[in-house]
């Protein structure tokens, strides 16, 4: 492949260039903001992050950057191999742009978050969601992860004088620091299997090109490339919060700033899952099917992941460590299109954390704003929400009834594609098991229900503010919520498409 710099080349990372300007950018305005008008450097950071969206969208819309139709040669990988911008990339880079634009716009009035640092932090680490994303090569994988994860853990413990935020973030780190090095061990051995037979490559397309050719490998060599999976696993798995490598979860959502949270929640989960697909279908370990060993390793995942989740959360009195095991049950729903290995299930899995970063978002955008009245995150702040806060309850209602997936909305349509893409591809077993689990879920979510339309609070006379920024950035939360729910053919074509093309590339 090429080493000479091109125009493709810059057009490819254009997204990411304008976050680095847009970052060094909100340092600058940062230093000139008086502490009256502290609030606008979150409203900088919005709009400037939806600038970078309509760039991102732009490419692709008037430049045909990325190309679908380019086919996967030596030529179509840029960066001396190390990236790969196609539709799968895009999808991705519109899910991390919106969770950081709505983010942004929900932190706006939280008066410890009002740092150009917080929104400068946001920013790098959604640079290193992108490229994890369009990452092709394991080095540029794992630059991108440490982008990603230095930002995050300096974020989680970004209130340095609230001990639990302190806590989360060193938690967070130490845990990251455990599962990255576990993987970095586990990518080391598959560089070296192939070093060992006169490849050096790290491009996980050669090794998957190189696996699919190599007929019947020794057992020695299949023991060692199973092993780099298992280990390559833990990382990913951390990222995705998937059972066991979840446990850092709840103390992390539940210490972190409740702005961060709902970030790393949406954004962090949805970057994951970008490397699994890349890594896994490129067949790196080899050609993913019901026969491999690393297979059945993933459905165990799956199934513990969405069913420990649910059963954990039911006993939660903490909202956002219910949401916390919420998420570890979501991650286990988006499992089941990833490990069916079709077109359809991974479009699937790309359209549920596309409506998830709106749905959990709004979730957590309310609890940010119940939480800077009454600094806390019990539950029964929750009770009679409805009589405080109508438009905040209804917000809070759509976000539970979509994480529950009840119609009209994204969560119910969503399922229905993972679960059909399951069913298609002979798993129908699994599906009924997420089905099962998106019972058990809606005891807890309707609670929530309960709790703000039925109960009483003593609080009721206490108002809950509610700013403009905020008040749009759930809106459209609600709004995509309701529109994916009840015309997501569009959406779920566009990540069809994504998939098709890479199985197409791939296989």
């Amino acid at each position: 492949m090429s080493s000479t710099l091109t125009l493709d080349w810059v057009l490819v990372l254009i997204p990411e260039i304008s976050l680095v300007i847009l970052l060094a950018a909100i340092l600058f305005y940062d230093r000139s903001l008086t502490p009256a008008n502290r609030r606008n450097v979150g409203l900088f950071a919005a709009w400037g992050s939806f600038a970078v969206l309509l760039v991102t969208l732009g490419l692709w819309l008037l430049f045909n950057v990325p190309d679908n139709q380019q086919s996967l040669s030596a030529s179509s990988l840029v960066w001396g191999g190390m990236i790969w911008n196609d539709l799968i990339t895009l999808v991705f880079r519109v899910i991390f742009l919106s969770a950081l634009i709505v983010t942004s716009l929900v932190s706006v009035d939280v008066e410890r978050l009002q740092r150009g640092e917080f929104y400068a932090l946001l920013i790098a680490a959604t640079i290193g969601f992108s490229l994890m994303a369009a990452s092709a090569d394991l080095i540029m994988l794992y630059i991108a992860l440490e982008t990603a994860s230095i930002s995050s853990y300096v974020l989680a413990g970004f209130i340095t004088e609230d001990e639990q935020s302190s806590e989360a973030g060193m938690k967070y780190f130490v845990y990251g620091a455990v599962a990255t090095g576990i993987m970095l061990y586990g990518m080391s051995l598959l560089h070296g299997i192939f070093s060992s037979i006169g490849i050096p490559s790290t491009n996980i397309y050669q090794m998957g090109l190189v696996l699919a050719n190599a007929g019947t490998i020794p057992p020695e060599a299949n023991g060692v490339i199973l092993l780099s999976a298992a280990m390559i696993i833990v990382g990913f798995g951390f990222k995705i919060s998937a059972v066991p490598f979840h446990f850092w979860t709840p103390d992390v959502y539940n210490g972190a700033p409740t702005s961060f949270t709902a970030f790393v929640s949406t954004a962090s989960k949805a970057a994951g899952f970008a490397i699994f697909l890349r890594v896994l279908t490129a067949g790196a370990f080899g050609a993913p099917s019901q026969a491999s060993l690393w297979w059945a390793l993933l459905i165990s995942m799956c199934v513990i992941t969405m069913t420990l989740g649910n059963f954990a959360a039911i006993y939660q009195n903490d909202i956002k460590r219910l949401l916390a095991y919420s998420s570890i049950a979501q991650a286990g729903y988006v499992l089941i299109g990833l490990v069916a290995f079709t077109p359809d299930g991974s479009g699937a899995a790309m359209f549920y954390l596309l409506m998830y970063v709106f749905t959990n978002i709004a979730a957590f955008g309310v609890i940010i704003l119940i939480n800077n009245v009454s600094g806390t995150n019990d539950l029964r702040d929750l009770y009679g929400l409805n009589r405080r806060s109508p438009y905040l309850a209804l917000v809070m209602l759509f976000a539970l009834l979509s994480l529950g997936g009840i119609p009209p909305t994204a969560g119910f349509i969503g399922k229905f594609f993972v679960f059909k893409a399951a069913v298609d591809a002979g798993y129908w077993w699994l599906a009924l098991l997420g089905i099962l689990n998106a019972f058990v879920a809606l005891y807890y979510y309707l609670s929530i229900v309960k709790y703000m339309y039925l109960y009483r609070s003593d609080h009721e006379d206490v108002p809950i503010p509610v700013s403009r920024a905020a008040q749009i950035g759930l809106a459209v939360s609600v709004f995509l919520i309701i529109f994916l729910g009840v015309y997501a053919g569009p959406a779920f074509d566009w990540t069809r498409e994504a998939a098709n093309a890479f199985f197409t590339l791939t296989g």
